[in-house]
């Protein structure tokens, strides 16, 4: 425990510290898909064609907007979402189809003291429960924390939503407690449970991911051997 001249109790002192570059429109490439700037033009009808194999709407009952009538409402809803942010939105690429299959944004950067958040977490029917899948959020994690040097990297969901809480989980993302009443969204409230990963734990949930996306970790009918969570779990003990 460090405590000050006044006998109080302070956190610890974080040496050399300077604040980091913003990110930027990157394009970041994996085994298995790419990310690449989100390009309304190029990437939008791709991306709603993938969208709507959906067997309904529910992929849009936690985002800000959808589920959507046709591809000028969608180019619409998201071109408004980045406007004045620095928000950077991704496409999910197939790297063998070379088709965007979904997408996902950095959100809010604190380059301060560096910070950032995974958001707009929206994937097709395409890239659900799929290695792709991983591996986008252990390209975009990677980026935060070797490339930006970051030291926090957040997740919230609303606490209804069950597959993002697992999948945050999934990851190593750490539950951290529940905001009430953070925001109204399409006229209901929304109350979030939050996550980090922080910079002291991103080397075993680095490890933990690249060993699970190895492709030793997959038989021949492409089924994991070992869960993440369990990979992870070796690697603390």
């Amino acid at each position: 425990m460090t405590v000050n001249a006044y006998n109080q109790q302070i956190d610890d002192e974080v040496p050399n510290w300077s604040s980091r570059s913003l990110p930027e429109r990157v394009t970041i490439t994996g085994k298995t898909c790419i990310l690449e700037p989100l390009d309304l033009e190029k990437h939008s009808k791709d991306l709603l064609d993938a969208f709507n194999l959906m067997e309904d709407d529910r992929t849009w009952t936690y985002q800000p907007f959808g589920p959507f009538t046709d591809l000028q409402e969608y180019k619409n809803a998201w071109s408004t979402l980045q406007e004045g942010t620095q928000d950077i939105h991704f496409a999910v690429i197939d790297i063998n189809t070379k088709k965007p299959v979904g997408q996902l944004a950095i959100k809010h950067p604190d380059h301060i003291n560096g910070i950032a958040e995974a958001g707009y977490v929206t994937f097709s029917p395409l890239l659900q429960r799929t290695r792709m899948s991983t591996e986008a959020h252990y390209l975009l994690a990677r980026y935060i924390f070797d490339t930006l040097k970051y030291r926090r990297y957040q997740w919230q969901c609303f606490v209804h939503n069950v597959p993002s809480r697992v999948a945050a989980e999934r990851l190593g993302f750490q539950f951290e407690g529940t905001l009430r009443q953070t925001a109204v969204i399409k006229g209901r409230n929304k109350s979030a449970h939050w996550f980090s990963i922080i910079d002291s734990e991103w080397d075993i949930c680095r490890e933990a991911m690249e060993k699970w996306l190895d492709d030793s970790n997959f038989d021949e009918d492409g089924r994991q051997k070992f869960r993440l969570q369990e990979i992870r779990e070796s690697l603390l003990a």
